[in-house]
């Protein structure tokens, strides 16, 4: 075949991938699957893979009457073929709150194409991943229907939430029932500037902790008979916030804290408030450990409050632990298929925020996010290249070329 013909040939191939993206990613997105409603999003998908020999589970976890933390979540568990390596297509069908939904361009649950993209809640993170992972899939299947070992999907509806009853939950029954997954890809949208510029093959860990320092209720004018927590915790808090937690790694920046929210008073400008609440969070890298973490935050405070008449107490939540999916076969993979299609060198990357991958690394699995564009995710009028579409499903039928053909 001449040059000519095989740039045809690639070109007819990416529009016929881009029109069947396009067209789940609409079904999918015109669902309004705000966390942890699914509406419906998983059994299109699970009527699809079926259809290409996909034995389905639905796994239901929480509390069909309860909301937030305790809310029953709906999560799908679908696997082709019984042998290794398990290649798992990971991602979630809930999405953030749209807000006031009249600041919109178009209505955010009426997916809409307009001046190159398609517009609406789920766009970017993450229905068009989770399309472009269904349409590699069939076609892949289709061209080699006696690959080697299996290909899976976890998607959840509690992604986007507390992340309670889902992933995890999923995770621990696979888990309990001895069944691994090898190389996960998570759909999440790591590019930056242009389709696979970016790709994470880890994340920093995540510790939050909610502080209270209490007092004594008093009079602005009689400090003495009173304690104020907010003077009291000021010393501590400087050298918490200026301490050094670690110099990071070639993987990893330093660890940060963050605090993000601090409350106390009682809404009168001459009352000295009782307690003090304060919320925190550290991104640690693989250089320290959440036990490395508690006792230097608890070393501060229990020097500063040593001789104070108000006392502290830490409330603390792990979110995830760091991981690290080292350069091997799953992102070789990855580089080559995305510089098979866009011709782009695509850069290892672990900055940003926490994705369910943190649930799956520990099992032993190599562990990769990679998805469209992340420029407008959780904004308003959430959109996506649709040129993106057709390449993103090309890239990962390439990964599940080059991991489960001989």
């Amino acid at each position: 075949m001449s040059d000519s013909n095989k740039k045809t040939a690639a070109t007819l191939d990416t529009l016929t991938h881009q029109q069947a993206t396009l067209d789940l990613s609409i079904a999918l997105i015109e669902r309004p699957s705000v966390t942890p409603d699914d509406i419906g999003c998983q059994d299109i998908l699970s009527e699809r893979l079926q259809q290409v020999g996909f034995d389905c589970e639905f796994m239901t976890f929480g509390d069909r009457d309860k909301t937030g933390e305790h809310a029953e979540v709906k999560n799908l568990w679908a696997r082709r073929g019984t042998t290794n390596p398990v290649i798992c297509f990971a991602g979630h069908t809930d999405v953030v709150p749209t807000g006031d939904e009249k600041n919109w361009t178009f209505p955010p649950f009426n997916p809409t194409i307009h001046d190159g993209y398609l517009w609406g809640r789920g766009a970017a993170d993450m229905k068009t991943g989770i399309a472009a992972f269904t349409v590699a899939t069939e076609r892949f299947v289709a061209n080699h229907p006696e690959h080697n070992g299996s290909i899976a999907f976890l998607i959840t509806s509690d992604e986007e939430g507390p992340s309670i009853n889902g992933t995890v939950k999923v995770i621990e029954a696979l888990e309990a029932r001895q069944e691994k997954i090898t190389y996960c890809l998570v759909g999440e949208p790591s590019s930056t500037d242009t389709l696979g510029d970016i790709i994470k093959n880890g994340r920093r860990g995540s510790l939050g902790a909610v502080l209270t320092v209490t007092g004594k209720q008093g009079h602005v004018a009689y400090p003495h008979l009173a304690c104020n927590p907010i003077h009291a915790a000021m010393q501590a808090l400087a050298e918490l916030t200026a301490a050094t937690w670690d110099n990071g790694n070639d993987y990893f920046p330093a660890t940060s804290l963050q605090i993000s929210n601090i409350n106390s008073g009682t809404g009168a400008t001459n009352v000295i408030p009782e307690t003090l609440e304060l919320v925190f969070n550290f991104r640690f890298s693989t250089e320290t450990t959440e036990d490395e973490l508690k006792a230097k935050t608890h070393a501060i405070f229990d020097k500063h409050f040593k001789d104070s008449k108000a006392n502290y107490a830490i409330d603390w939540k792990l979110s995830g632990q760091p991981f690290l999916t080292p350069e091997g076969k799953l992102v070789s993979a990855c580089q080559q298929a995305i510089k098979a299609v866009t011709g782009t060198d695509t850069t290892l990357s672990t900055s940003g925020g926490t994705s369910d991958g943190r649930f799956i690394a520990p099992t032993g699995a190599q562990v990769v996010e990679l998805g469209v564009r992340n420029a407008t995710i959780h904004q308003v009028d959430e959109k996506i290249e649709l040129d993106d579409l057709g390449r993103l499903a090309q890239i990962y039928e390439g990964i599940l070329e080059s991991l489960l053909l001989d």
